[in-house]
């Protein structure tokens, strides 16, 4: 029984990323983001410690978009209606995205920059 609820429960988280991934077109630009960057990694051959990393910030980036989502969504039910209140919600929501790709981008340069001038 109890197996079973951890398999009800695993596919309501399983459904909840489809959504985002059908309906959220910025998770899907993260997610096109984060194949490129894990090709990158592969083709240079990033060692483990900058793959954890790599792995770690295309989760938060991952994990935000879908908590913005969550925000957006809560409030468009409770208060469908254009209120102050709710806009400062959304645009915090979207502002925690912005801080998390923006430092997904920084450190992926740290790692990637040298490797690809490396190459030259």
């Amino acid at each position: 029984m109890k197996d079973k609820k951890r398999l009800v429960g695993f596919s309501f988280a399983w459904q909840g990323i489809q959504f985002v991934v059908k309906n959220e077109r910025n998770f899907r630009v993260h997610l096109c983001a984060a194949i490129v960057v894990i090709l990158a990694g592969i083709i240079l051959n990033i060692n483990i410690t900058e793959w954890s990393i790599i792995l770690h910030l295309i989760g938060n980036v991952f994990i935000t978009e879908m908590l913005n989502t969550v925000a957006e969504r809560i409030i468009d039910y409770v208060k469908p209606d254009v209120h102050p209140a709710a806009k400062q919600i959304k645009d915090v929501a979207a502002g925690a995205v912005l801080i998390a790709a923006t430092i997904a981008v920084i450190i992926g340069c740290f790692i990637f920059i040298p490797k690809v001038a490396g190459l030259m």
